[in-house]
């Protein structure tokens, strides 16, 4: 349970690993320090984003007056080669530089690693007005360890009410384990729009209209770490909207479905806390809450998978095509 909780909130902004070269990077200027941990998380929060995103519907056909369905959801999604790094171009920083003289260097993101270890050169001018260069290590990706796929569990409830109408709800409790605590809640609106057509009776095809949100937030103490500073903490917090199109057959056994997807949302990661430095360019001073990370994530998905119902107790499965690609399975039981 706490590596699954910290694997999702390192993906979602809190890197362990990256922690000393943040506070070295704030030496060349909090916008440099931006500029780089923005692209460093930007592929972390979009694989978050879409994880926590997935798993919303089952089925297009909506369920009868207080019929109800609660799930057991886990969903995964896949990280590209394509997002474990990027290029780091010195044109984008103020103070940083590259030891090799270039112009460009491509380094790992929060899903990378970097082989060899990578350097930059940070140049500042000290309070006594003499320039001083350093070079510092650029952190790895999350744990020093690479990672395919980023994960999302939680409870997740269905109940009809009217005219075709579904309502649903997901949380995953916010527990708080050793540094680490993260939680979700969200909720969705399911019109299944062949319940006013007379072939509703007649052919066992439904389509239904959806629209959802989930917010996820998480965090990371930092206090037993060595960084100096007064309630170090990273915290994230995540939004998102889908809409779907959903399609489904309508048989007593096995059902299949699918859907057209779009999602668009937003994670914002904070580095909170007041941090004194003892040495570099910023030595003798103090920054409260150096950094503000903001990501956001649009995107069109195809959605297809499978649902097979015993008695009360179902199981299902879907994957969707997207820009990271995404398998979702639920546990299913209900009326």
């Amino acid at each position: 349970m706490k590596k699954l909780i910290l694997i999702i909130c390192i993906l979602a902004g809190a890197q362990l690993s990256a922690q000393n070269s943040i506070q070295e990077l704030l030496n060349a200027g909090v916008d440099d320090a931006q500029t780089f941990m923005s692209s460093y998380f930007k592929p972390g929060a979009a694989g978050a984003l879409y994880a926590a995103n997935s798993g919303w519907y089952n089925s297009a056909k909506a369920k009868k007056f207080l019929g109800f369905e609660i799930s057991i959801v886990g969903n995964m999604s896949f990280v590209g080669d394509d997002q474990k790094s990027f290029i780091l171009d010195v044109d984008d920083y103020n103070n940083i530089r590259l030891p090799s003289g270039q112009n460009q260097i491509e380094v790992a993101t929060v899903f990378g690693v970097n082989h060899p270890d990578a350097t930059v050169l940070i140049n500042y001018i000290m309070p006594n007005g003499s320039t001083e260069t350093v070079e510092i290590e650029l952190p790895q990706g999350a744990i020093n360890q690479t990672l395919d796929a980023v994960p999302a569990a939680f409870l997740q409830g269905s109940v009809g009410l009217f005219k075709g109408f579904e309502v649903k709800a997901r949380f995953a409790p916010k527990v708080k384990y050793d540094e680490v605590s993260a939680g979700l809640y969200g909720a969705a609106l399911q019109y299944e729009i062949t319940s006013l057509l007379p072939a509703d009776k007649l052919f066992p095809v439904a389509v239904s209209a959806l629209i959802g949100y989930t917010h996820f937030d998480a965090s990371y103490d930092l206090d037993h770490t060595s960084i100096q500073a007064a309630d170090p903490n990273i915290n994230t917090s995540m939004s998102s909207f889908n809409f779907s199109a959903i399609a489904s057959t309508n048989l007593p056994i096995i059902n299949f479905y699918g859907g057209l997807n779009y999602m668009t949302g937003n994670a914002k990661t904070n580095l909170d806390g007041e941090y004194t430095f003892t040495e570099g360019a910023l030595q003798g001073q103090t920054i409260k809450d150096p950094l503000r990370i903001e990501n956001s994530v649009d995107g069109v998905s195809a959605t297809l998978g499978f649902k097979l119902k015993l008695a009360f107790i179902g199981l299902n499965a879907s994957y969707s095509f997207q820009e990271y690609d995404a398998v979702s399975v639920g546990l299913n039981f209900g009326l």
